[in-house]
Formats: structure tokens, C-alpha cells, sequence
């Protein structure tokens, strides 16, 4: 019986997780991002950049311009910029207080996604997700690609920090993640010259 493979990351592995991107990145599209891992499986991965704000864009003016049928204001926070994929489509990060059962991909037991204008709605109601952030477009891999990222060095992973991913400031998400692994970002680009 021939041994099981260790190349690559258990299918599994990276959902609800944070990848940093490292100076090794080589794409400006990631350069200093921070993504949360929504799905991995042997066909691929998804995931949303957390950290990097549309320019100019604003939830309350997304949501004029989506005519959002609210009780409330819409809520005051950047729109952010989830990925080169699918730009045009909104994608909301939220605590599972909200769920739809139809539209809703659990991440983990707090935080779900959902890409349906229904949350929207949630967003601008009296009971709205306690945490939420939404994206524009998202990030995504084909079979085997994002293990090949991790392998060259691409992406450091760590555990997801809810009050990082909602709380932070944007700016300041990709430090705070490196901090979580304790590494801090001089010492991250001084390795990057040796590697």
C-alpha cells in the first residue's frame, strides 16, 4: 500500500482561515492583502480580501444606487474591493445571526456568505447581522492553485480573528494579521531579500 501524499493542504484546511499575502506575492492585486477563505475543495477555493476599500465608494451610496428597500440608513463603512472575480457582484461577510438557509455558505459557526440583495436589505433593517462588510467581486483558484501558492511562499495562514476581519481598520488588517503569527511586517520584508 503506497503511503498517502503530504504535497498538498487537506482539501479542508483553509475554510475560515486568513490567508497574508507575503512580499512573494508577485501580483499588486494582492500586494499586502488579507483574505478570508469562504470555501476550499479539491475543485478550488474562494475567498474575500478584507482589506483593501474600493476607491470613493461607500455602503450608503452603494445602496442608493441598488435602490436597497430599507427601514434604517444604510450603514457608513467602505465598500471593499473582494477580487479581481466577478468585480460587478456584491458579497456580504456577516455574523450568522443573519442566515438565509438557500443563500447563506456557513464558514464556520459565526460568520457566514451571502451574495443575494436580501442581505442588503438585512443591513439597512431594524434587526440587521451584528458584523457585516461587503465586497466587490472575490478571489478565487482553480484546482490546486492556491496549494501551489502556499508551497512558493505566496501566503502565510492563520486563524480567522472575527474582531480583525469586522473591527480593524483596513490599513491596518494586513500588520495585525502578521502580529498573529508574530511576525512583524520589517521582518516579513527583511526575510523576503533572502529568501
Amino acid at each position: 500500500m503506497a503511503p498517502a501524499s503530504t504535497t498538498h493542504v487537506d482539501e479542508t484546511f483553509l475554510g475560515g482561515k486568513l490567508l497574508i499575502a507575503t512580499p512573494a506575492i508577485g501580483d499588486p492585486r494582492f500586494d499586502r492583502a488579507v483574505i478570508l477563505v469562504c470555501d476550499h475543495t479539491a475543485e478550488g477555493a474562494m475567498g474575500i480580501i478584507i482589506n483593501k476599500p474600493a476607491a470613493g465608494l461607500r455602503l450608503p451610496e452603494l445602496f442608493e444606487q441598488l435602490e436597497v428597500d430599507s427601514s434604517q440608513p444604510a450603514p457608513d463603512g467602505p465598500v471593499l474591493v473582494g477580487g479581481p472575480v466577478d468585480k460587478d457582484r456584491g458579497f456580504v461577510l456577516h455574523t450568522r445571526d443573519y442566515a438565509n438557509d438557500e443563500a447563506t455558505l456557513p464558514i464556520n459557526d459565526r460568520i457566514g456568505l451571502t451574495a443575494t440583495k436580501d442581505v442588503l436589505e438585512a443591513m439597512a433593517s431594524d434587526s440587521p447581522p451584528q458584523r457585516s462588510l461587503l465586497a466587490l467581486g472575490y478571489s478565487g483558484w482553480a484546482a490546486g492553485q492556491l496549494d501551489d501558492e502556499l508551497v512558493a511562499n505566496a501566503w502565510l495562514v492563520c486563524d480567522m480573528d472575527e474582531q480583525l476581519v469586522f473591527e480593524t481598520d483596513d490599513a491596518d488588517k494586513w500588520p495585525r494579521a502578521l502580529e498573529c503569527l508574530g511576525i512583524s511586517p520589517e521582518h516579513l520584508s527583511a526575510l523576503s531579500g533572502h529568501a
